[in-house]
């Protein structure tokens, strides 16, 4: 490791931190009253000031405390922390080096002895006085400031028992506990910071199964860097904040896991070899183990910035159906920010004209869309007239309606502004759309969602923010005609049990153009998709990725056993003799390593060998799936598996589509 100094400015708030003390709390308060980022330029080098003095600043926490005034050292930038820790503290250590590597760092820039500090934890505060420093075991030894401060929530918590319970822990506290009080002279400004990034690494980046995970050369890489992007990206509000909390959910679950996991492994230690109740235990533990193995796999998911929009959560709409009025009558509802004389003529002409023996219907007119859809029941229709359409608020769709442009999509633009959930969120029975152009802005989730039921999608426009449409498991959506572009994530995200028919469509600009989820571990089949004359183009990474998880011994089996199997699944394509391959092995194993892999080379301008390939990648995967899913029901002692995964009905058709000059290619797998 090199020596350096450490930078301060900007922002650091513990948004995944488990537990923080409420000066932490009001150090983030504070820094968000004066923004939440500084300029690069406005941070400052220590060991390069051109002025002697503090280049920290300090603070004093509102309330009833007569504590001097301690460094503010959470206004830290991403960069900041990225550059501490990959230059300075880690480099490049292993899991099991992270406290030697620290200590080897804090040796070089912590003060030893001669600081006072404030001891903070979620039941006092006290004033102490460090007298030295131990920097193996992280900790500092310390002694009762004079005068004596404390601050306690409990009243009978007096010097003497302060006094006592130091004794007890023998004088020696954990770094992450002190807050160094302020000092103007600059001395201690590296001590600040370095208690700064030990405190912020121990509350949101180290886990404490890390040094049980593979040990290698690459924990920053592996485990550091997406966790240190993950809370910055939370600080941004660039992740929805349902993900937010599944992550947290997630991570609470892993700790409580390995918990037992130590508990039980501890106690088959002190047991007696090969009785009965170590045999119980081992079953136990290895249950955990599994357990405990799939979270960390998830959290590693939503980790990954690249695969986090990949792994999604599963968000629950809770939007209730109206259903129908309780006068069974229909309405029309009119959008429209002015009506004039010549555009109600032609509405009366070509979309409200009743025709004979017509039950007559009633007109309703609004200003804006999304009043119009919340006042709709059951077998309501909405036309939308020209005109641009800003709202602030979520489509929330739950009944049967259709939602109607009317003119050219151009012409009738509905616009989202403001940070917030899904533009557009579809859970009716049979929802249609046509005509409409959606812009989003700022945004943190996709444009639609398709939970349930049936959504088709005709002559839209979709300009998108972060990811596009996703079709959740068991919804159907349909689109034709349509035109998607500018997902920071995938165009279209496709569920496994849903069912995705798209036609006609243009999907380009986006960082996958369509992305298809196998997850083994999910108990449905993959989903039934029909792709025909769809233009693929100028994506990012691929056209078409399927993501699915890489499990060796599974994939070991279909290479034993799965030829026969494989050979009599085929498909027709269009113009092309009956296609099917068995999936190699070793292209496989070789994308085991989280990285993108193209399965063929094949050229993005052929559009027959694109088809081609989508439809034989699929047909590896269901038939792997079906291996796994009869493995399964053999060790449950169930004997019937189906073996016509791959019926004609499971792809309607692929043929037709385009692939042009996309990145990385037409087709991808993604294993995790």
């Amino acid at each position: 490791m090199a020596d350096g100094s450490l930078t301060g400015g900007g922002l650091e708030a513990a948004a995944m931190a488990p537990e923080r003390t409420g000066w932490a709390v009001e150090q983030e308060l504070a820094s968000l009253e004066k923004g939440l980022f500084q300029d690069e330029d406005s941070c400052s080098d220590c060991s390069y000031r051109d002025k002697p003095g503090s280049s920290l600043q300090s603070f004093m926490p509102e309330g009833k405390t007569f504590f001097p005034e301690i460094f503010q050292t959470n206004q830290l930038l991403f960069y900041e922390r990225f550059r501490a820790y990959q230059d300075y503290i880690l480099a490049d250590c292993k899991a099991s080096e992270v406290q030697e590597f620290t200590a080897e760092f804090l040796e070089k820039v912590l003060e030893p002895s001669g600081w006072r500090a404030v001891w903070h934890t979620n039941v006092f505060k006290v004033l102490v006085e460090v007298t030295d420093v131990d920097f193996a075991a992280l900790k500092a030894v310390v002694r009762l400031a004079e005068p004596y401060l404390c601050d306690s929530q409990v009243s009978t918590f007096t010097m003497e028992c302060m006094k006592e319970l130091l004794d007890l822990k023998e004088h020696r506290l954990p770094l992450q506990e002190l807050w160094v009080v302020f000092d103007d002279s600059g001395v201690y400004d590296q001590t600040a910071l370095a208690i700064e990034h030990v405190r912020f690494f121990y509350q949101n980046i180290w886990r404490s199964w890390d040094e049980e995970e593979e040990d290698e050369y690459d924990y920053f890489v592996r485990c550091v860097e997406p966790r240190l992007r993950l809370h910055y990206d939370i600080l941004e509000d660039r992740v929805p904040s349902g993900l937010i909390v599944d992550y947290r959910n997630l991570l609470s679950q892993c700790e409580e896991s390995y918990r037992k996991f130590l508990n039980l492994r501890s106690s088959l230690s002190n047991c007696n070899s090969d009785s009965e109740q170590e045999n119980i235990s081992m079953v136990e533990g290895l249950k955990l183990y599994s357990e405990m193995e799939q979270l960390k796999q998830k959290l590693k998911l939503i980790e990954n910035p690249l695969l986090r929009y990949v792994f999604g959560y599963q968000k629950n709409s809770n939007i209730q159906a109206k259903g129908v009025r309780s006068s069974g009558q229909k309405i029309t509802h009119v959008v429209s920010s002015t009506m004039m004389a010549g555009l109600l003529r032609s509405l009366l002409t070509d979309r409200l004209c009743q025709e004979p023996g017509e039950e007559e219907r009633e007109i309703q007119f609004h200003s804006d869309p999304l009043s119009a859809i919340n006042a709709c029941f059951e077998g309501d229709t909405v036309i939308v007239c020209p005109g641009h359409y800003v709202v602030h608020g979520t489509f929330s769709i739950a009944d049967s309606i259709e939602l109607e442009g009317y003119g050219l999509p151009d012409d009738i633009v509905i616009e989202k502004r403001g940070k917030g959930d899904t533009f557009v969120d579809c859970t009716g029975a049979d929802i249609k759309i046509s005509g409409i152009k959606f812009v989003q802005h700022d945004a943190v989730e996709g444009i639609l969602i398709v939970h349930r039921g049936k959504t088709t999608l005709e002559n839209c426009v979709l300009q998108c923010e972060t990811t596009g449409v996703t079709v959740r498991t068991s919804a159907e959506f349909l689109m034709k005609n349509s035109d998607l572009y500018g997902a920071k994530g995938a165009g279209i995200e496709i569920y496994p049990g849903s069912q995705c028919t798209l036609s006609d469509n243009g999907i380009h600009h986006c960082k996958e153009g369509i992305l298809i989820k196998d997850f083994l571990d999910e108990h449905y089949d993959i989903p039934k998709i029909s792709m025909v004359n769809n233009i693929i183009h100028n994506n990012e990474g691929y056209g078409v990725v399927l993501v699915k998880p890489t499990i060796f011994s599974d994939l070991q089996e279909n290479a034993e056993d799965g030829t026969e199997e494989n050979k009599a699944l085929k498909i027709q394509t269009s113009g092309e003799p009956d296609v099917a391959e068995r999936v190699d092995l070793e292209e496989l194993i070789e994308c085991a390593t989280g990285k993108m892999e193209l399965c063929a080379r094949i050229d993005p301008s052929e559009q027959v060998e694109g088809n081609c390939e989508i439809v034989n990648e699929l047909i590896a995967a269901s038939t792997q799936k079906g291996q796994i899913k009869k493995k399964r029901l053999s060790e449950l002692g169930i004997t019937q598996a189906d073996d016509n995964l791959m019926s004609q009905e499971m792809f309607v058709g692929i043929v037709g589509n385009q692939f042009k000059w996309n990145g990385k290619g037409s087709f991808g797998t993604f294993l995790f």
